[in-house]
């Protein structure tokens, strides 16, 4: 860990020397040799045993670094309670670490004047400018969204496979609580170049559908009365808002079935899950008792077609099989 570390820090240093070397002669900045004056006098701006002093700065920071990683571990077995702020404040330091060995490294490995430091500060704006541009996106995505309010906090929404209830709408990003209790942020630009689904947009209520499959031979009047009853008797429906039930014909596990859709509003979203398992317990059990079976592959039996036998007694046949 410590050698790739230190490869990292070489690499940076040697970046910034390629960056100074190449920015160096053409400018003509006061202070700076032209293009054409000798390569020595533009690594006289690289301060030689500096740079053995920057190596040795870098190692130490990689020797804190490891330190501080290993005493985070120990506390966090010591204090499990507090393992979460012992991992921040890691977190933080190591991040303050970084910087200041980057200044120390430049400081330390080349002879600051003016034009460096216009050429260094230049060059921090264009990276800073690039690092910071989903951010500037992202913030100015968060005020159209809240002004355009595609959905609102405490809205049940639909986004990227994630399912949840919004919690905050930031500057920056979205926050969303699943219903397996998961936090999950999304970045705001995201959100307007994406389809997201709202299932109440303000209101408590929200359709919830069910779904059963049973076999084309059944009685599908009477499942059809069991999933109504079933969700209209249920303790979470909201029944100032309709019940229905559609049915379908569709291929279900290479096997022909009836689909039974029923949708019902709940009381609050946070029943949702309640909801589908109560009405889907009490169908169940009612079509067990009732005898209606799901889909199953069928065996039919057909006479044979004889074209100079009687057409209708062949249809009799059919029809009794």
């Amino acid at each position: 860990m410590m050698s790739s570390s230190l490869i990292r820090g070489w690499s940076a240093l040697a970046g910034a020397v390629t960056v100074l070397l190449w920015a160096l002669p053409s400018g003509a900045a006061e202070g700076l040799p032209g293009a054409g004056q000798d390569i020595t006098e533009i690594v006289g701006f690289v301060r030689v045993s500096g740079m053995l002093v920057s190596l040795a700065v870098i190692i130490g920071a990689v020797v804190v670094v490891r330190f501080l990683r290993s005493l985070v571990e120990r506390l966090s077995l010591r204090f499990g309670h507090r393992r979460l702020t012992f991992q921040k404040l890691e977190s933080f330091t190591r991040f303050f670490i970084y910087i200041v060995t980057g200044v120390a490294t430049v400081a330390l490995s080349f002879r600051i004047n003016q034009a460096v430091l216009a050429i260094l500060g230049g060059t921090m704006a264009v990276a800073i400018g690039f690092s910071l541009r989903d951010l500037v996106a992202a913030m100015i995505a968060g005020v159209t969204i809240m002004l355009d309010r595609p959905f609102q906090v405490g809205d049940r929404v639909r986004y990227a496979g994630e399912y949840g209830d919004i919690i905050e709408i930031g500057l920056r990003s979205v926050r969303m609580q699943t219903l397996d209790d998961n936090t999950v942020t999304i970045p705001n630009n995201k959100i307007l170049t994406d389809v997201t689904s709202c299932g109440n947009y303000g209101a408590l209520d929200m359709q919830v559908s069910v779904d059963f499959w049973v076999g084309v031979d059944q009685d599908l009047a009477l499942a059809e009365q069991l999933l109504t009853e079933a969700i209209v008797s249920s303790r979470y429906v909201y029944l100032d808002k309709p019940v229905v039930v559609g049915i379908k014909q569709e291929m279900k596990s290479e096997q022909v079935a009836m689909l039974l859709r029923g949708r019902g509003y709940v009381l609050d979203t946070k029943y949702e899950a309640a909801f589908v398992s109560d009405v889907t317990r009490r169908v169940t059990e009612a079509y067990r008792e009732q005898g209606i079976l799901p889909p199953a592959v069928l065996h039919r039996q057909l006479a044979p077609i004889d074209t100079g036998g009687d057409r209708d007694q062949i249809r009799r046949a059919r029809a009794e099989h």
